[in-house]
């Protein structure tokens, strides 16, 4: 009873929706180097960033406490995740 203008719906969907875009080599390009910018943007602007828990290898981590590499690094796969949607909807990807 419930299952037909469910039917209708997905078929409309399917047909609105465009498909994602499967994770490969150049995917995982965008998103390192999305990331790399966002860490780079985060040491020339965060005042603090050794503040806060420390990391096993600070050296390794370019001096960041956690708060700083989680907020980095969060930054980095959001504008990793607008780059890869905008460069597969131009259909660089």
């Amino acid at each position: 009873m419930y299952s037909t203008p469910l039917f209708a719906v997905t078929d409309i969907v399917a047909d609105v929706v465009p498909r994602t875009l499967e994770w490969g080599p150049k995917v995982a390009i965008v998103m390192i180097v999305a990331n790399i910018l966002a860490i780079a943007f985060g040491k020339a602007t965060i005042n603090k960033p050794s503040v806060g828990p420390q990391l096993p290898s600070p050296a390794l981590f370019g001096g960041f406490g956690l708060g700083a590499l989680l907020g980095t690094l969060s930054f980095g796969h959001i504008l990793g995740a607008g780059a890869i949607l905008g460069l597969a909807s131009l259909g660089v990807l």
